[in-house]
């Protein structure tokens, strides 16, 4: 992202802080592509896991109704601690995922209040940018550890 330091030009004269030329709110737009892509992808994301999530609560209501003394079906109960082990999974990938799109959120609010104050923002865009996609990361790993509790399940009932 490029800042700005000094005063906009429009048509060779100064322009005071804050009276931004289409020009540069044009160039601020194109900088923050990016994040808007990654905010875009994450909301998508975040429906993956949520709808995995709604999937995994209604198994557990199904098997929760068993009733003891149904001899013929009280072995699915068995599944009942793994299904709350990937909740728990599900949800932490949510909570990061919704933390990544926070903090891209707010990646954008800083790049245009930066562009409008005239402040340079590259040093904190990119931080923010980093701990925005290492949420993302969190919120992969987390559903990758979910992926891989439900393929064991299968296996070990398979």
């Amino acid at each position: 992202m490029v800042a700005y330091t000094g005063n906009i030009s429009a048509g060779g004269k100064n322009v005071a802080p804050g009276a931004q030329t289409l020009a540069h709110l044009s160039r601020v737009i194109s900088e923050v592509t990016a994040p808007a892509f990654l905010l875009g992808a994450v909301a998508a994301f975040t429906s993956i896991l949520t709808l995995r999530l709604h999937r995994i609560l209604d198994r557990s209501h199904v098997l929760n109704a068993i009733s003891d003394d149904d001899t013929s079906r009280a072995h699915l109960k068995t599944e009942i601690p793994i299904l709350k082990r990937r909740v728990e999974l599900l949800s932490g990938a949510i909570l990061f995922a919704t933390i990544c799109a926070i903090l891209t959120s707010l990646l954008v609010i800083v790049a245009f209040a930066s562009a409008y104050l005239n402040i340079a923002h590259e040093h904190g865009v990119a931080v923010i940018f980093v701990v925005a996609l290492t949420f993302f990361i969190g919120s992969l790993v987390n559903l990758l550890r979910e992926t891989r509790v439900a393929l064991h399940e299968i296996d070990r009932l398979g």
